[in-house]
Protein backbone atom coordinates (compact mmCIF):
# COMPACT_ATOMS: atom_id res chain seq x y z
CA UNK A 1 0.00 0.00 0.00
CA UNK A 2 1.18 3.37 -0.82
CA UNK A 3 2.36 5.36 2.33
CA UNK A 4 -0.08 8.93 2.66
CA UNK A 5 2.59 12.22 2.30
CA UNK A 6 3.13 13.51 5.78
CA UNK A 7 2.22 16.86 6.34
CA UNK A 8 5.86 18.05 6.09
CA UNK A 9 6.54 16.43 2.83
CA UNK A 10 3.25 18.09 1.35
CA UNK A 11 4.94 21.60 2.39
CA UNK A 12 7.98 20.92 0.67
CA UNK A 13 6.67 19.49 -2.10
CA UNK A 14 3.93 23.15 -2.31
CA UNK A 15 6.94 24.84 -1.80
CA UNK A 16 8.71 23.79 -4.42
CA UNK A 17 5.39 23.98 -7.16
CA UNK A 18 5.30 27.51 -5.96
CA UNK A 19 9.17 28.11 -6.87
CA UNK A 20 8.71 26.28 -10.24
CA UNK A 21 5.30 28.34 -11.30
CA UNK A 22 6.94 31.75 -10.28
CA UNK A 23 9.95 30.63 -12.45
CA UNK A 24 7.59 30.22 -15.21
CA UNK A 25 5.83 33.32 -14.97
CA UNK A 26 9.02 35.54 -15.15
CA UNK A 27 10.26 33.30 -17.84
CA UNK A 28 6.76 33.48 -20.23
CA UNK A 29 5.98 36.98 -19.00
CA UNK A 30 8.71 39.05 -20.78
CA UNK A 31 8.08 36.59 -23.51
CA UNK A 32 4.61 36.99 -24.19
CA UNK A 33 4.73 40.47 -23.84
CA UNK A 34 7.64 41.06 -26.42
CA UNK A 35 5.03 38.75 -28.63
CA UNK A 36 2.26 40.69 -27.91
CA UNK A 37 4.41 44.22 -28.85
CA UNK A 38 5.41 42.80 -32.05
CA UNK A 39 1.35 42.85 -32.79
CA UNK A 40 0.75 46.03 -31.38
CA UNK A 41 -0.27 49.20 -33.20
CA UNK A 42 2.09 52.09 -32.51
CA UNK A 43 5.49 52.31 -31.56
CA UNK A 44 5.84 52.84 -27.89
CA UNK A 45 5.85 49.94 -25.60
CA UNK A 46 4.27 51.47 -22.51
CA UNK A 47 1.06 51.63 -25.03
CA UNK A 48 1.69 47.71 -25.12
CA UNK A 49 -1.57 45.80 -24.08
CA UNK A 50 -1.72 42.23 -22.11
CA UNK A 51 -4.85 41.86 -24.36
CA UNK A 52 -5.07 44.29 -26.72
CA UNK A 53 -8.24 44.64 -28.57
CA UNK A 54 -6.58 44.89 -31.88
CA UNK A 55 -4.10 42.94 -33.97
CA UNK A 56 -1.44 43.98 -36.68
CA UNK A 57 0.61 42.86 -38.86
CA UNK A 58 1.50 46.38 -40.10
CA UNK A 59 5.40 46.04 -37.96
CA UNK A 60 6.83 42.74 -39.62
CA UNK A 61 5.75 44.37 -43.05
CA UNK A 62 7.48 47.44 -42.01
CA UNK A 63 10.53 45.72 -41.03
CA UNK A 64 10.82 44.14 -45.08
CA UNK A 65 9.77 47.54 -46.68
CA UNK A 66 11.03 50.04 -44.46
CA UNK A 67 14.15 48.70 -42.81
CA UNK A 68 16.89 46.69 -44.94
CA UNK A 69 15.38 43.38 -42.73
CA UNK A 70 15.98 41.23 -45.04
CA UNK A 71 19.70 42.37 -46.04
CA UNK A 72 21.01 42.27 -42.17
CA UNK A 73 19.35 38.53 -42.02
CA UNK A 74 20.93 37.71 -45.05
CA UNK A 75 24.25 38.71 -43.81
CA UNK A 76 23.67 37.07 -40.36
CA UNK A 77 22.61 33.81 -41.82
CA UNK A 78 25.43 33.84 -44.01
CA UNK A 79 28.07 34.51 -41.17
CA UNK A 80 26.95 32.10 -38.49
CA UNK A 81 26.53 29.34 -40.79
CA UNK A 82 30.18 29.86 -42.11
CA UNK A 83 31.17 30.55 -39.07
CA UNK A 84 29.53 27.38 -37.76
CA UNK A 85 31.15 25.26 -40.84
CA UNK A 86 34.74 26.59 -39.76
CA UNK A 87 34.42 25.82 -36.27
CA UNK A 88 33.04 22.29 -36.63
CA UNK A 89 35.73 21.24 -38.67
CA UNK A 90 38.65 22.67 -36.76
CA UNK A 91 37.58 21.59 -33.24
CA UNK A 92 36.70 18.31 -34.83
CA UNK A 93 40.28 17.38 -36.58
CA UNK A 94 41.37 19.27 -33.59
CA UNK A 95 39.98 17.48 -30.63
CA UNK A 96 40.60 14.08 -32.41
CA UNK A 97 44.36 14.52 -32.73
CA UNK A 98 44.72 15.05 -29.62
CA UNK A 99 42.38 12.14 -28.29
CA UNK A 100 43.64 8.91 -30.59
CA UNK A 101 47.68 10.63 -30.63
CA UNK A 102 50.39 11.05 -28.74
CA UNK A 103 52.91 13.20 -29.31
CA UNK A 104 55.31 15.76 -28.33
CA UNK A 105 53.49 19.06 -26.55
CA UNK A 106 50.56 17.45 -26.29
CA UNK A 107 49.77 18.44 -22.49
CA UNK A 108 51.23 21.92 -23.39
CA UNK A 109 48.74 22.21 -26.41
CA UNK A 110 45.70 20.94 -24.09
CA UNK A 111 46.58 23.51 -21.28
CA UNK A 112 46.72 26.25 -23.82
CA UNK A 113 43.95 25.74 -24.70
CA UNK A 114 42.09 25.46 -21.03
CA UNK A 115 43.91 28.74 -20.16
CA UNK A 116 42.20 30.86 -23.25
CA UNK A 117 39.03 29.33 -22.40
CA UNK A 118 38.99 31.34 -18.80
CA UNK A 119 39.25 34.74 -20.61
CA UNK A 120 36.61 36.88 -21.70
CA UNK A 121 36.49 37.44 -25.67
CA UNK A 122 36.36 40.89 -25.24
CA UNK A 123 39.73 41.13 -23.88
CA UNK A 124 41.39 40.85 -27.07
CA UNK A 125 38.95 43.50 -28.66
CA UNK A 126 42.09 46.01 -29.20
CA UNK A 127 44.32 43.18 -30.48
CA UNK A 128 41.56 41.84 -32.88
CA UNK A 129 40.68 45.32 -34.34
CA UNK A 130 44.43 46.18 -35.37
CA UNK A 131 45.14 42.83 -36.67
CA UNK A 132 42.25 42.65 -39.20
CA UNK A 133 43.13 45.96 -39.83
CA UNK A 134 47.12 45.26 -41.03
CA UNK A 135 45.87 42.16 -43.02
CA UNK A 136 43.18 44.10 -44.97
CA UNK A 137 39.81 42.48 -43.44
CA UNK A 138 38.49 44.84 -41.23
CA UNK A 139 34.69 45.67 -41.92
CA UNK A 140 34.54 42.10 -44.03
CA UNK A 141 32.25 39.55 -43.28
CA UNK A 142 35.37 36.98 -43.81
CA UNK A 143 37.04 38.82 -40.96
CA UNK A 144 34.05 38.65 -38.52
CA UNK A 145 33.87 34.79 -39.51
CA UNK A 146 37.54 34.29 -38.41
CA UNK A 147 37.21 36.08 -35.35
CA UNK A 148 34.20 33.62 -34.57
CA UNK A 149 35.01 30.48 -35.11
CA UNK A 150 38.73 31.01 -33.53
CA UNK A 151 36.86 31.99 -30.46
CA UNK A 152 34.76 28.80 -30.44
CA UNK A 153 38.03 26.78 -30.70
CA UNK A 154 39.44 26.04 -27.53
CA UNK A 155 36.25 25.49 -25.87
CA UNK A 156 35.10 23.45 -28.24
CA UNK A 157 37.69 21.00 -28.57
CA UNK A 158 38.13 19.73 -24.83
CA UNK A 159 34.56 18.89 -25.31
CA UNK A 160 34.89 17.25 -28.32
CA UNK A 161 38.21 15.70 -27.02
CA UNK A 162 36.24 14.71 -23.88
CA UNK A 163 33.60 12.52 -25.93
CA UNK A 164 36.36 10.76 -28.32
CA UNK A 165 38.26 9.80 -24.84
CA UNK A 166 35.36 8.22 -24.16
CA UNK A 167 34.53 6.11 -26.72
CA UNK A 168 36.55 2.86 -26.12
CA UNK A 169 39.91 2.33 -27.92
CA UNK A 170 39.23 -1.49 -28.76
CA UNK A 171 36.52 -0.01 -31.50
CA UNK A 172 39.27 1.94 -33.72
CA UNK A 173 41.79 -0.55 -33.15
CA UNK A 174 40.06 -3.23 -34.26
CA UNK A 175 39.21 -1.72 -37.22
CA UNK A 176 42.91 -0.86 -37.53
CA UNK A 177 43.65 -4.87 -37.36
CA UNK A 178 41.18 -5.14 -39.91
CA UNK A 179 42.83 -3.21 -42.12
CA UNK A 180 41.18 0.47 -42.11
CA UNK A 181 43.52 3.83 -41.76
CA UNK A 182 43.24 6.16 -39.78
CA UNK A 183 41.31 8.73 -42.63
CA UNK A 184 38.94 5.48 -42.26
CA UNK A 185 38.60 5.06 -38.71
CA UNK A 186 38.09 9.13 -38.19
CA UNK A 187 35.32 9.31 -41.10
CA UNK A 188 33.41 5.87 -40.65
CA UNK A 189 33.75 4.94 -37.27
CA UNK A 190 34.41 7.69 -34.85
CA UNK A 191 32.70 10.80 -36.72
CA UNK A 192 29.28 8.33 -36.72
CA UNK A 193 29.41 8.08 -32.73
CA UNK A 194 30.09 11.06 -32.18
CA UNK A 195 26.89 13.04 -34.00
CA UNK A 196 25.14 14.24 -30.30
CA UNK A 197 28.50 16.23 -29.85
CA UNK A 198 29.12 17.26 -32.72
CA UNK A 199 25.42 18.34 -33.27
CA UNK A 200 26.13 20.66 -29.41
CA UNK A 201 28.80 22.35 -31.40
CA UNK A 202 27.68 23.09 -34.45
CA UNK A 203 24.44 24.81 -32.49
CA UNK A 204 26.55 27.09 -30.47
CA UNK A 205 28.66 28.00 -33.15
CA UNK A 206 25.87 29.03 -34.71
CA UNK A 207 24.03 30.96 -32.09
CA UNK A 208 27.08 32.73 -31.18
CA UNK A 209 27.25 34.85 -34.05
CA UNK A 210 23.42 35.14 -34.65
CA UNK A 211 23.06 36.89 -31.44
CA UNK A 212 26.64 39.05 -30.53
CA UNK A 213 26.50 42.47 -31.03
CA UNK A 214 29.90 43.56 -29.79
CA UNK A 215 32.45 41.99 -32.33
CA UNK A 216 30.27 42.78 -35.36
CA UNK A 217 29.78 46.51 -33.77
CA UNK A 218 33.14 46.61 -34.00
CA UNK A 219 34.66 45.01 -36.94
CA UNK A 220 31.59 46.54 -39.40
CA UNK A 221 31.84 49.63 -40.86
CA UNK A 222 29.39 49.77 -44.35
CA UNK A 223 25.73 49.78 -43.81
CA UNK A 224 25.30 46.87 -46.55
CA UNK A 225 26.69 44.69 -44.02
CA UNK A 226 25.25 45.28 -40.63
CA UNK A 227 24.17 42.25 -39.22
CA UNK A 228 20.56 41.83 -37.44
CA UNK A 229 22.11 43.05 -33.92
CA UNK A 230 23.31 45.77 -34.99
CA UNK A 231 20.69 46.73 -37.19
CA UNK A 232 17.84 46.25 -34.30
CA UNK A 233 19.97 48.43 -32.03
CA UNK A 234 19.87 51.18 -34.00
CA UNK A 235 16.29 51.32 -33.92
CA UNK A 236 15.87 52.07 -30.52
CA UNK A 237 18.66 54.09 -30.17
CA UNK A 238 19.00 58.01 -31.31
CA UNK A 239 16.43 60.93 -30.49
CA UNK A 240 14.33 59.61 -33.32
CA UNK A 241 14.79 55.84 -33.35
CA UNK A 242 11.70 54.94 -31.26
CA UNK A 243 10.57 52.25 -33.13
CA UNK A 244 9.99 49.79 -30.16
CA UNK A 245 7.35 47.42 -31.76
CA UNK A 246 9.15 47.00 -34.70
CA UNK A 247 12.07 46.11 -32.48
CA UNK A 248 9.82 43.61 -30.83
CA UNK A 249 8.65 42.21 -34.02
CA UNK A 250 12.50 41.94 -35.38
CA UNK A 251 13.32 39.83 -32.18
CA UNK A 252 10.46 37.52 -32.69
CA UNK A 253 11.81 36.95 -36.54
CA UNK A 254 15.64 36.83 -34.68
CA UNK A 255 14.46 33.95 -32.13
CA UNK A 256 12.33 31.91 -34.73
CA UNK A 257 15.43 29.46 -36.06
CA UNK A 258 17.38 29.52 -32.14
CA UNK A 259 13.86 27.91 -31.08
CA UNK A 260 13.62 25.81 -34.00
CA UNK A 261 17.07 24.62 -33.88
CA UNK A 262 16.63 23.85 -30.37
CA UNK A 263 13.64 22.29 -30.26
CA UNK A 264 14.65 19.97 -33.24
CA UNK A 265 17.57 18.78 -31.93
CA UNK A 266 17.29 18.84 -27.88
CA UNK A 267 17.71 15.49 -27.67
CA UNK A 268 21.30 15.60 -29.48
CA UNK A 269 22.07 18.91 -27.65
CA UNK A 270 21.31 17.25 -24.07
CA UNK A 271 23.25 14.54 -24.87
CA UNK A 272 26.04 15.93 -26.05
CA UNK A 273 26.55 18.36 -23.22
CA UNK A 274 26.20 16.24 -20.84
CA UNK A 275 28.49 12.97 -22.36
CA UNK A 276 31.35 15.83 -23.26
CA UNK A 277 31.33 17.34 -19.80
CA UNK A 278 31.74 14.47 -18.08
CA UNK A 279 34.43 12.65 -20.34
CA UNK A 280 36.83 15.54 -19.87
Amino acid sequence: MKRKPTLKQRIIRGFIYFILVCITITTILPLYFVVIASFNPGNSLFSTQMFPEKLTTKHYHDLFVEKDYALWYWNTLKISFASMILTVVLVIITAYTFSQFRFKGRKTGLMFMLVMTMFPGFMSMIAIYILLLQVGLLDTHLGLILVYAGGNIAGSTWLVKGYFDGIPRSIPEAAKIDGAGNATVFTKIMLPMSYPIITFVAVSSFIGPWMDYIFARLLLRTPSKKTLAIGLFEMVTGRQNTEFTMFAAGAILVALPITILYLSLQKYLIQGISEGASKI
